[in-house]
């Protein structure tokens, strides 16, 4: 290229707009020819910042982190565009790599050869950073006009995303109430059903007070059913239990709970032991401790249904904790079955039950600050125990 063309090539360059054609012609003068072929590297970022171009011919790709695993193209310039301006200025390394796509004819200037210029002609100095700072202005009246766009659109998919979560919950809470009613429906239908044939048997045995008498005692047991049912639904819809607590021991929770258990576990085969060996007081809300026994033994009955089977209760003190073991000698459950008892809905056998069960023991041992721990092994069994702290005035 002529002087003359590039003279009229650096007037098009935005950032040098401010010179005279006299200044011009002395940057042009300055000013070399270069070409480049279809992916040469221009310059790689980090690299020394020495020389400003033009863009003459061709196309050039803006990159970084080119090196990297995941580059990341930043722009695509064409003819009349310049890069690597801030290189007259400063002696920071790159902060982009440049990549020809195509055939590149560029113009460059030295830094070396533009301080010398701008050392002869303040004037030259003073115009270029005029541009340079205009140019940088520019820049950042569209970097925050973009911002402003992006949050806005940020602002947009926010509440879009909202209304999702929202109708998500909704469809949640509704999948919920579904299995909510069916599984009251279904577990409260037996007891019901149960009830009914009893009273009707009641009715048609009127003059047999025995018969009677024990077909009422049938009813107050299906009774029982559904109100642990009841508060089944209640405790885990309401998300919190508050406990009454009073003093009790070991001896009182177990034979209340035996007594209530034997002869329908006798019925099915299934042999009950206890074993007590801590007499000493604690507070507890006794009924609830006693719904989760029974929940848990419930578990063991329906485990060993087939099997003739023993279910055991041991209470023993270690260390500032009673402990409440309840084993069986049941089917048990594999590891993937083990890691999900605790889980709402949860069942893992076709067998009844609301799947809540589990998730209520555990919430009532740890609403008295206790913990739960669950040892199964297929054809071996269940053990879990229960751990209940004593008042610290019982630790001293």
């Amino acid at each position: 290229m002529t002087i003359d063309e590039i003279h009229e090539a650096l007037k098009r360059v935005y950032f040098l707009k401010g010179l005279s054609d006299e200044e011009l012609h002395l940057l042009a003068s300055a000013c070399s020819e270069e070409s480049f072929e279809a992916g040469a590297t221009i310059f790689e970022e980090g690299s020394i910042a020495d020389r400003f171009y033009v863009l003459i011919e061709g196309h050039v790709e803006i990159w970084k982190d080119f090196r990297s695993e995941s580059p990341k193209m930043l722009a695509v310039h064409g003819p009349g565009h310049f890069f690597g301006e801030i290189a007259l200025i400063d002696e920071l390394p790159r902060s982009a790599t440049l990549i020809a796509r195509d055939r590149l004819v560029v113009l460059r200037l030295a830094r070396d050869d533009f301080r010398r210029l701008i050392a002869e002609r303040t004037s030259i100095a003073l115009a270029v950073m005029t541009g340079i700072s205009s140019l940088i202005r520019s820049s950042n009246e569209i970097f925050v006009e973009d911002l402003r766009k992006r949050n806005v659109e940020l602002e947009e998919a926010n509440r879009a995303l909202a209304r999702i979560h929202d109708e998500q919950i909704k469809i949640e809470k509704l999948s919920t109430l579904g299995k909510f009613s069916s599984l009251i429906l279904h577990d409260i239908r037996n007891p019901i059903s149960m009830l009914k044939g009893q009273l009707q048997l009641i009715e048609l045995e009127s003059g047999d007070t025995e018969k009677v008498a024990s077909l009422v005692k049938s009813c107050i047991v299906e009774v029982g059913r559904l109100e642990r049912l009841a508060n089944e639904f209640l405790d885990y819809s309401r998300g919190e239990i508050r406990l009454e607590l009073a003093p009790t021991n070991a001896t009182e929770l177990l034979m209340r709970l035996s007594s209530a258990l034997r002869e329908r576990f006798a019925s099915a085969g299934i042999g009950i032991e206890t074993k007590i060996e801590c007499e000493e007081s604690l507070l507890l809300d006794t009924e609830r401790v006693l719904r989760a026994l029974h929940n848990l033994a419930d578990n063991s009955r329906k485990a060993m249904i087939g099997r003739k089977g023993l279910l055991r209760f041991v209470a023993r003190r270690e260390g500032g904790f009673l402990v409440i073991e309840v084993a069986d000698t049941g089917e048990g459950m594999a590891p993937d079955v083990l890691s999900h008892v605790f889980e709402p809905f949860y069942s893992a056998a076709n067998r009844g039950g609301t799947g809540l069960g589990m998730l209520i023991v555990r919430n009532i041992v740890e609403a008295h600050g206790g913990t739960i721990r669950i040892e199964s092994e297929e054809d071996r069994g269940t053990r879990v125990f229960l751990s209940f702290p004593f008042p610290s005035f019982m630790n001293t």
